[in-house]
């Protein structure tokens, strides 16, 4: 019997868009395809990494995400609130603009992770609606061009909604996101 491959960033990646292929099959396929991984490998990664994330015993949510990234590029404090935590951040190929982001609090407890743009790298020009195209953005840069965006509930645990209101056309949207990542436009 032989074992099973390291479970590292490129696994990790397929994780990220299996959940992603949900509202965007065709940029997850292409992606899928740049990292020359096959659907039997994705389905794989994401089998391997629920049970992490569920199984008994295992380990805590920031030493996993160590675990399979390696350590971060990246480790700054942050103050949010009235709480100090700690953003980690790590390079995934596929996305070379973008970088990983755990926020942390005391003891390691996660508080957050998704994808944000990376520091000094230009994000999209959004001046309404009709700028957000999948995968160009993340929920840090509508938020703060569609001020005051609103939180909404997202579908999942790794998904995130936006309200907000086209400044362009004054019509109410609401915007999806995959891991930090936009993915579609609702009307609102």
């Amino acid at each position: 019997m032989t074992a099973a491959a390291p479970f590292g960033p490129l696994q990790f990646q397929l994780v990220l868009l299996r959940r992603m292929a949900d509202h965007q099959p065709g940029l997850a396929e292409d992606a899928r395809h740049e990292l020359s991984a096959s659907p039997a490998e994705m389905r794989e990664a994401n089998r391997r990494w629920q049970a992490m994330v569920r199984g008994p015993g295992g380990r805590g949510v920031l030493r996993r995400y160590r675990a399979v990234l390696g350590e971060p590029e990246r480790s700054v404090r942050r103050t949010v609130g009235d709480l100090e935590c700690d953003a980690l951040s790590w390079t995934l190929p596929l996305w070379p603009d973008l970088r990983f982001e755990v926020m942390a609090g005391p003891g390691g407890a996660v508080w957050n992770a998704w994808l944000v743009r990376a520091p000094g790298a230009p994000g999209p020009e959004l001046r309404g609606a009709a700028d957000l195209t999948p995968w160009s953005c993340t929920v840090d840069e509508v938020a703060r061009a569609f001020a005051p965006a609103r939180p909404a509930e997202g579908s999942a645990p790794t998904r995130w909604a936006l309200a907000f209101t086209d400044p362009a056309t004054g019509a109410p949207y609401v915007a999806e996101f995959t891991w930090g990542l936009f993915q579609r436009l609702l009307p609102g």
